[in-house]
């Protein structure tokens, strides 16, 4: 391979880093940052290091999918998608593998780093299983015998690590607390960042067949799969209303709701085709969708609390 100039070696590793992705990570952070201003616990520093270790942490997800689909030949059939740069001959696997563990090494000495204020009790945080959950996840999403995405488990694995735990991880390393408050108001986040893996799923859907890859909408087909789509983000929505109902967020955030007509838009197109090209505009759009949905209710909660019309303060003995 010829060598890159500078700025064309910055370009090929920025697109494997995959960017466009990087909302899955930055929404839930500013959901969690929010609620931090609103009930008092804000920590700057500490929200900023939590943020650099789960971008790293994300990048390195990325990577290792980078390099996992080329060694097992699952980005063979692929005609759309981002990355794809040891395919398309732009870096060579061995820097691709070199650039996931630095950035997984990277991501875990911050979230170490974040441990050490646990002090004696650091075996009893739930940070420490928050984390390493986190970093086996990004190992096995595509990586290892039994990859997750293979087994039909990608959708959950992001929900549930990119969603509920994503956020209570970032709230907890201020707060000293866990909070059902919390957990609740990062399920839409949760429904929406499935919905970016499952139509991941949906556009390449013939060529995972093609490899083996049993993803859920492989394993479902066509029908099962749009309706898995439009169940996820439709969920996210029904969501945030009734979480607005109960009071478990506050109205303002209902600001989230202006991204319905991309919402309603995108669940259309991809009822309407099975071509490629088109399907990966439905999945770029939903990562799109996804980090101005969380922009959007992250900032309709900071404006709440900024008005003093924000969530009651937690009582002091919950936190530690």
């Amino acid at each position: 391979m010829a060598t890159m100039s500078p700025e064309s070696s910055w370009r090929a590793w920025y697109s494997a880093a995959r960017p466009r992705t990087l909302t899955a990570t930055l929404a839930p952070l500013a959901l969690a940052g929010v609620m931090a201003i609103d009930h008092g616990v804000f920590d700057a520093p500490v929200f900023a290091l939590a943020l650099v270790g789960a971008l790293l942490l994300q990048v390195a997800t990325n990577l290792i999918n980078e390099y996992a689909d080329w060694r097992r030949g699952t980005d063979r059939y692929k005609q759309a998608g981002q990355g794809m740069t040891i395919k398309q001959g732009v870096l060579p696997a061995r820097q691709v593998r070199a650039g996931a563990l630095l950035s997984l090494g990277a991501g875990v000495l911050a979230g170490l780093l974040l441990l050490l204020r646990e002090g004696p009790d650091l075996l009893a945080s739930p940070l420490l299983w928050i984390g390493a959950g986190g970093v086996l996840v990004a190992i096995t999403y595509t990586a290892g015998p039994l990859p997750l995405s293979r087994l039909g488990l990608g959708e959950l694995a992001a929900g549930i690590f990119m969603g509920p735990l994503m956020v209570l991880g970032a709230w907890y390393v201020q707060a000293r607390c866990l909070s059902w408050q919390v957990l609740l108001a990062s399920l839409p986040l949760a429904l929406m960042v499935a919905a970016i893996l499952h139509a991941n799923n949906l556009r390449d859907m013939e060529a995972d067949r093609a490899v083996g890859k049993r993803t859920l909408a492989v394993r479902f087909g066509w029908r099962a799969a749009r309706a898995e789509y439009l169940l996820l983000v439709s969920g996210s929505y029904v969501l945030l209303l009734l979480l607005a109902a109960t009071g478990d967020i506050p109205w303002p955030a209902l600001l989230a709701l202006l991204t319905l007509p991309e919402a309603l838009r995108l669940q259309r197109q991809a009822l309407a085709t099975t071509d490629v090209s088109l399907l990966h505009g439905v999945q770029g759009g939903t990562a799109r969708l996804h980090g101005r949905f969380g922009g959007a209710l992250a900032l309709g909660w900071l404006l709440a609390a900024l008005a003093g019309a924000g969530s009651a303060p937690l009582p002091p003995t919950l936190c530690m």
